[in-house]
């Protein structure tokens, strides 16, 4: 028996989920919680093969969620579950350590196949979500940000405006919107808050989020 654990957020989601992999001959679900610090008391108390994890959630979220299983419960795999393919999404799930990344889309035939491939320890994507990482791998390294471009991403890691980085920085509030857009070129991001993410996560912004 393959024994699962599913955290999300939406009661629905869980409740349906929970039926639909039930009915499975090999499938056993152990539990059903609903954010991130709850499964990974579940894993750590029930042990699952397999944790189905949504990605969002309030509280702590599914990626923090799988970076704390793989490191602390090793032999259990996690598989991201989840409405959102963003590039920054997906890189960060798999830089967590899980073992697949799929959308709530996929058929319950594949998705039970899926299941089985991440309790053996194989890699399970979704095609999308594969291109996507492929994409990524292929494109060009980014040009580097410069020193004014990462004091202002820096600010706005803390939470600060653009005219509350301009008066820390004696520059305009049009200055520090130039900096922000040559950055989201470079990250390869439309907003701010993937700024930020995507910045942290490839180390750029040292002392922030650590």
């Amino acid at each position: 028996m393959i024994r699962l654990l599913i955290a999300d957020d939406h009661p629905v989601v869980r409740e349906g989920l929970a039926g639909m992999l039930a009915a499975e001959p090999d499938f056993e679900v152990v539990s059903s919680v609903e954010d991130g610090a709850q499964a990974v008391d579940g894993a750590a108390e029930l042990r699952p093969d397999v944790v189905l994890m949504d990605l969002r959630m309030p509280g702590t979220d599914g990626v923090a969620a799988t970076r704390r299983i793989v490191r602390e419960l090793p032999g259990i795999h996690v598989l991201i579950l989840t409405t959102y393919d963003t590039d920054t999404d997906i890189v960060r799930a798999v830089e967590a350590g899980a073992t697949g990344y799929l959308l709530k889309d996929t058929p319950r035939m594949e998705l039970a196949a899926a299941i089985r491939a991440a309790a053996r320890g194989e890699t399970v994507l979704a095609p999308p979500v594969a291109a996507k990482l492929v994409t990524r791998m292929k494109a060009p390294v980014r040009d580097a940000l410069s020193p004014r471009e990462t004091q202002v991403l820096g600010l706005v890691a803390r939470g600060m405006t653009n005219a509350e980085i301009g008066r820390e920085l004696y520059i305009s509030e049009a200055t520090v919107k130039t900096h922000l857009l040559r950055t989201f070129n470079k990250l390869g991001v439309d907003d701010r808050t993937a700024a930020v993410t995507v910045a942290m996560a490839d180390g750029l912004l040292p002392g922030v989020g650590g």
